[in-house]
């Protein structure tokens, strides 16, 4: 799928942003540290895990 095909809204959903967002309210909400996550996917560029990503993947922001 072409990044060029990926509707305004998708385009914001798996932004960094949201993800950073997320991760704060599920840190908020869980009492965990969460990670955001660069994928190397451009479906899903981010992603919000507990769990330290696999090579390739790689940590962009801890929310402690």
């Amino acid at each position: 799928m072409a990044s060029a095909c990926i509707s305004a809204r998708r385009a914001a959903l798996a932004s960094f942003d949201h993800a950073y967002a997320v991760a704060v309210q599920l840190r908020e909400a869980t009492g965990a540290e969460q990670l955001v996550i660069r994928t190397g996917n451009n479906v899903q560029p981010f992603r919000v895990s507990r769990r330290e990503p696999r090579h390739p993947e790689e940590v962009l922001a801890l929310v402690a």
